[in-house]
């Protein structure tokens, strides 16, 4: 036998369980080596299995199945049973996916002409001031949707079309996203998940889906204790969860949990036509035996949270008495910083008041000096005293204290020798001053300082008085 041969068999028997090769040969040539139509043929047509379900020994145990992204894309065979198909299938089945794959390329393309095409003419009427017909909102927009949440739509919609789930308010709501991202959904919800994959050809399926799934007690059960998804084995997620599972016989469902590193763990595999008091009786069992586990999981997650928000509370309080203690640090600096200025200003100011003292005191002390020597030079320019005779003019001088000063002049001598005489003696500290007769009154001012004593009047004797000016 050809080695392409060899390996369409081995598949055969991994797909349908059958270990008779001889059986398996008949089958593939009835169906000229067609390996899909071959499966198509086998699950539409096998009887259904006397008992269809895992032992509960089997569930308890809860076997673990590795997933991709996506979940796996195909199981490994069971013991002893052939390798899974090589290369040369891959080959074989390739201008299929091809095909596909361009065929949803053109009608997305074709979609996407008509959908621009519908926003330019929109746009062009509402210009004209013509109103195009309301759209619906949803359709105006383009959702991105990955490949497997857009099958799950697929599947959503055909599944509620064909059973009427939508119309009656019946029949499981299944999630319309991915496998991976219902099976996140049960994992946050703490919940089982119930998986369907839908054989559109077998015969047994109609009446199964509107006869249990769709029946009340058996949606409302799903619904209440489930995360619900459907894949119909045509499609690519199904396909890939019906090797993952082992699916052997249809209408087949399933009973999965999340585990741990993209791994599911099978609880349940319910296989052929069940009715709906069998269906209730397995999910109820099901539901019974994991609830411990469950309610361990919710019970984990809420400690989590509350470690997590304890932690954060304590964070929350911890940052906060830090910046409280940041700020009275931050007080305290600007309190020192303050009280360093003060102290700065303060002996500025003191140095000041210092350096004004200081000043001050040369300056007096200056001015103290200046007067000695003015009364020394004047005293030098009076000369000695002459004695008394008809030239000699005798000057009585009263101060503004009651000091009264008296001297002898030659009658020659002009008035400024009077001032001299004043300012030698240091009884004034004033410099602006004049000398007053009484009676008469008679001023000598600056303008009689030239005029000799005869001449002014005071010869032979003459009293007067110091006059201090403003």
């Amino acid at each position: 036998m050809a080695d392409g041969s060899d390996e369409k068999l081995a598949y055969f028997q991994a797909i349908t369980g059958l270990d008779d090769a001889d059986l398996c040969t008949e089958i593939l040539s009835a169906h000229n080596w067609d390996l899909e139509l071959a499966i198509s043929s086998f699950t539409s047509h096998a009887a259904p299995s006397s008992s269809s379900s895992i032992p509960p020994s089997s569930a308890a145990a809860s076997s673990s199945i590795p997933l991709s992204a996506a979940a796996a894309s195909s199981s490994a065979p069971p013991a002893g049973a052939a390798p899974p198909p090589g290369l040369a299938w891959k080959i074989v089945t390739l201008p299929f996916y091809v095909v596909s794959g361009g065929v949803h390329l053109v009608t997305g393309a074709v979609g996407l002409g008509f959908w621009i095409a519908g926003g330019v003419l929109s746009r062009t009427l509402g210009l004209l001031g013509i109103s195009a017909a309301p759209r619906d909102q949803e359709a105006d927009r383009l959702i991105p949707l990955s490949a497997s949440a857009a099958e799950a739509a697929d599947f959503v919609a055909a599944f509620e079309r064909d059973y009427g789930g939508a119309a009656s308010s019946a029949g499981p709501r299944f999630v319309a996203e991915g496998f991976m991202d219902a099976l996140h959904r049960s994992q946050r919800e703490y919940k089982l998940m119930f998986v369907y994959l839908h054989s559109p050809e077998h015969p047994d399926v109609p009446a199964f889906c509107e006869g249990c799934l769709c029946s009340p007690a058996v949606a409302a059960f799903v619904n209440e204790n489930f995360v619900a998804w459907g894949g119909s084995i045509r499609r690519e997620e199904g396909f890939k969860m019906s090797n993952s599972l082992k699916a052997s016989r249809f209408p087949f469902c399933a009973l999965v949990m999340p585990s741990t590193n993209q791994r599911i763990v099978l609880l349940q595999q319910i296989e052929g036509s069940k009715s709906p008091e069998e269906m209730l009786t397995i999910l109820q069992r099901v539901v019974e035996e994991c609830a411990p586990s469950l309610v361990v999981a919710r019970l984990d997650a809420e400690e989590r949270r509350n470690n997590q928000r304890l932690r954060e509370e304590q964070d929350t309080a911890y940052r906060a008495a830090l910046e409280a203690d940041q700020a009275r640090e931050r007080q305290r600096r600007e309190e020192e910083e303050r009280l360093k200025r003060e102290a700065e200003e303060a002996e500025r100011k003191r140095k000041e008041e210092e350096e004004a003292l200081e000043r001050a005191a040369r300056e007096a002390a200056e001015k103290e000096a200046a007067l000695a020597r003015r009364q020394q030079e004047k005293a030098i320019l009076l000369g000695p005293e002459p004695d008394k005779g008809p030239d000699v003019t005798q000057v009585l001088v009263r101060f503004p204290t009651g000091e009264r000063k008296e001297r002898r002049f030659n009658c020659s001598a002009t008035v400024s020798s009077l001032y001299d005489y004043v300012d030698s003696l240091g009884c004034l500290k004033a410099e602006n001053y004049t000398l007053v007769s009484n009676f008469p009154r008679v001023s000598y001012g600056s303008e009689k300082h030239s005029l000799t004593l005869k001449e002014a009047g005071l010869h032979p004797q003459a009293s007067l008085f110091v006059e201090i000016g403003s």
